[in-house]
Parts: structure tokens; sequence; C-alpha cells
């Protein structure tokens, strides 16, 4: 579960300061994802850099399964993000030397204890999260040799390569056409609920929000109310 309580984050504009999320709280719980929509420079990307702890807030707290993680050094921020955090960015983003399978296996080598030890685990944990992206057979395939869709699709798998407990997917239908973004949000929802995980999805792209659990609406940094309420998908 992921939650932000009372977030306000600013930033320095001149000599003074501009407020970009303002009070802002909100509670993901466990195999959900709710789309977090809005305008431009509505504070919809700054909600996520907090919710990933890449950036501290002025004020509030972000608590991750429970754990308030606002004040982390970052070092211990880079090691929650690690083990707790998967991102998916709004490009791929793919290591253009590296297969398909390489880009999710090398997630094990990011410095946790005990890598070399589950590299078999981590190989067996690759093939299984690309086949639940509909790439299986095209591990072995680089960034050059797969559609846009199908990068996307190994940039999710990717992000869920450690088992995180809270997914954060940012505008992940902007590069994509409606029929392939809309087959990447149903993804991200079927795996957010297969895989127990927290999953914020921020997009303007406001023809998929039915595929998702609920959606929150940013203005001016501040949060609307909620459409729909979570799990409310399929009833």
């Amino acid at each position: 579960m992921i939650e932000l309580d009372r977030v306000t984050l600013t930033y320095p504009d001149g000599t003074g300061r501009v407020t970009a999320v303002d009070d802002v709280s909100l509670t993901v719980p466990n195999g959900a994802v709710i789309a977090l929509t809005g305008p431009s420079g509505s504070g919809k990307s700054s909600v996520l850099a907090v919710a990933a702890t890449l950036i501290q807030p002025d004020d509030g707290r972000v608590l991750i399964d429970d754990v308030d993680v606002t004040g982390l050094d970052p070092a211990a921020a880079a090691e929650l993000r690690r083990d707790r955090i998967g991102i998916v960015f709004q490009q791929a983003n793919l290591l253009p030397s590296l297969t398909a399978r390489e880009q999710l296996v090398v997630m094990n080598e990011l410095g946790g204890r005990g890598a070399r030890r589950r590299r078999e685990q981590a190989q067996d944990r690759a093939d299984v999260l690309l086949a639940a992206v509909g790439l299986d057979g095209l591990g072995g395939r680089r960034p050059h040799q797969l559609s846009g869709g199908q990068r996307q699709r190994v940039n999710i798998a990717r992000a869920l390569m450690n088992r995180p407990s809270v997914l954060l997917v940012d505008e992940p239908t902007s590069a994509l056409d409606q029929t392939a973004g809309g087959d990447v949000v149903d993804l991200v929802v079927a795996l957010s609920e297969a895989e127990g995980t927290a999953t914020l999805l921020v997009t303007h792209d406001v023809v998929h929000l039915p595929r998702v659990h609920s959606t929150l609406e940013m203005l001016d940094g501040h949060l609307g109310p909620v459409r729909g309420a979570p799990y409310s998908r399929h009833g």
C-alpha cells in the first residue's frame, strides 16, 4: 500500500516559491490501480516523484506499507526504490545492447545482498514476467527488434522484477496509438491485481480511465474527488 498524508511540495521561483503539490492526501491499496489525471502543470508528475522518494516534500508524510519513508537519506531511499518500488517511466529507456530478458535479469544485480545466489531465480522470474506481458519467446530480442508497445511491456515487466509492493507508472501510453495504449493499461491492471501491487498511474489520456479501478484529478496542485471506488472496475 502507498499513502500520501497531507503532502505539500514547493519549488524555488525567483525570489519566492511556487506550490506544485498543495496538501494532497491519497491512498492506493494493494492490488488496485488508481489513475492520476489532470492538465499539464497540475502537479501529477510532482506527486509521482514524491511517492517514488525522488523528492522530499516540504510537509506531510509518504508511507509505504505503513512505514513512513519521508525522511530517508539518499542511500536509504535508493535501497527502498530497489526493493519496494517499481517505476515505469514514460519512455521505456531500455539498454540497446541487452535483450528483453537481460533487461529484467540485470535488475537482480543492482547492489542487493545475495544477488549472486539469486541469479537462477532471477532468470526464472524474468521468463515468467515476459510470458505474463505477452512476450513469451521474444526474450532474445533487443529493443530495436521490438515494437513500441512491446518495449513498453518490457518496461513494465522490468519494474515488477524485484516484486515491489508499489508500482508508479508515468504516462505509459504517450508514445502509443489508442489500441496499443489500451492494451498496456489493461496489462498494468491485470499484473497489479495478480501481484497484489499498489499502483499509481499518471496519465493525460482520459480515454483509458474506465480501465482502472478509480481516478483522481489534479488541478493547480490540488486533488479533486475520487471518480469511482477501488475495485469497482468489474462491478
